[in-house]
């Protein structure tokens, strides 16, 4: 299973140079704003191609800029001096190669984590970073791809139903990390059936591809566990911040979103745990087909070495041997050579030794 490695882009660059380090995946960023209250709604779709006017609401309101497309990095400038946000912080979302953090800055809060795929068929976890930036009213969300994986949580943003159109931006946030942390449960159920269909394979013909399929879903396991531990401790932040952007409410979800990731956390561990266990159910059973076909084989030996002895003895070139002057002679060695070939098969029947 090969990927395409990683390359670093800005080396030797000073901190805060905005250089996208990753694949292109979009051809034009999109944009999709929501600007939001308890009481109203208004929406747009937007692409890096027109002239985009981005506007800070009232802290009454929340304004959520959906980001789908991080190779437009004179964009990330234009809102870095728009909203104030650090330099540091349109680097790290520039660059694709980031683990999962939590930063506080004097005027936002800066969050990346890694959404997660997984192709059943291809045994492959598809990873793709998300950044998030918030303050009060505002809310910015990157991703690398055009896939609307907040499709949830915007149609419950239009519905108007539960907290989230009278919460703040920091509750829309702790909304988006739920969602990507839902997905985990998701994509592991699919890793656990995965599981389930390679512990069948093994049971039923276990063959060189099923240790290749072993060996592939444990490296794809190990990505997902490098995504979600570090996610574990940005959470572990999150629910540590006295920063003044994030409402104590909002804390106690943020609470329950930890105890998630270490629900997920522990999922991941004991699937891996699973292979491991898979990898000696594989070796055991080859072992095990081994060893009856070498049981086989020592019947048929055991059975043709007295029959080999009958042959042998009477292919001797001696010119006097009494039997061969027997007119039934020949009928009678084939009766003695089956007689001793079924003896010795019952024998070996009674032993329970096939």
């Amino acid at each position: 299973m090969e990927r395409q490695r990683k390359k670093r882009k800005n080396k030797g660059l000073p901190p805060g140079s905005v250089v996208f380090t990753g694949q292109k995946k979009v051809e034009k960023v999109l944009i999709e704003y929501l600007q939001y209250d308890a009481s109203k709604l208004s929406e747009s779709s937007l692409d890096n191609q027109k002239d985009i006017v981005f506007n800070e609401s009232p802290d009454a309101q929340v304004d959520w800029y959906d980001i789908r497309g991080l190779h437009d990095t004179n964009l990330l400038e234009t809102i870095g001096k728009m909203f104030e946000i650090h330099p540091l912080v349109l680097e790290d979302i520039a660059d694709t190669n980031q683990r999962p953090k939590f930063d506080e800055y004097e005027n936002g809060i800066f969050i990346i984590i890694r959404a997660l795929d997984f192709d059943k068929q291809k045994l492959e976890v598809k990873t793709e970073q998300i950044a998030l930036f918030f303050r009060r009213g505002l809310l910015f969300s990157f991703q690398e791809t055009e896939s609307d994986i907040f499709a949830v949580i915007r149609n419950r943003v239009k519905v108007g139903h539960g907290r989230i159109r009278r919460k703040g931006a920091d509750y829309l946030a702790y909304a988006i990390l739920d969602t990507v942390t839902d997905n985990y449960f998701q994509v592991l159920d699919k890793v656990e059936e995965a599981i389930e269909e390679i512990e069948e394979n093994i049971l039923n013909s276990p063959d060189t591809n099923v240790k290749a399929c072993i060996h592939n879903l444990k490296k794809e396991l190990l990505i997902i566990r490098k995504s979600i531990s570090p996610l574990r401790e940005a959470i572990s932040r999150f629910t540590k911040s006295e920063h003044e952007f994030i409402d104590e409410g909002t804390m106690l979800y943020v609470r329950d979103l930890y105890d998630h990731t270490i629900q997920v956390m522990d999922m991941a561990e004991n699937y891996r745990d699973m292979l491991n266990g898979l990898q000696d159910l594989y070796i055991s059973e080859i072992s095990f087909k081994m060893n009856q076909i070498m049981q086989v084989l020592t019947v048929v030996t055991t059975i043709f070495v007295p029959l080999s002895f009958l042959t042998g003895l009477y292919g001797m070139n001696f010119e006097y041997i009494p039997e061969l002057k027997y007119q039934n002679g020949y009928f009678i060695l084939w009766g003695a050579m089956l007689f001793i070939s079924v003896g010795l098969l019952y024998y070996f029947k009674r032993q329970n030794w096939f």
